[in-house]
């Protein structure tokens, strides 16, 4: 797909972060999931 072939351009295809560092990541993103209230949608702010 374009769309994805233009993001691996433009950020690389490889990660350049060690595994230790993607699993670090992956937790700090799961700890604000669930800060959210683990909810995919969230109401709009008015």
């Amino acid at each position: 797909m374009k769309i994805s072939r233009s993001i691996t351009e433009q950020f690389g295809g490889e990660a350049d972060a060690t595994p230790e560092e993607i699993e670090a990541g992956m937790l700090e993103k799961s700890k604000e999931f669930a800060a959210s209230g683990n909810r995919v949608y969230l109401p709009l702010a008015h």
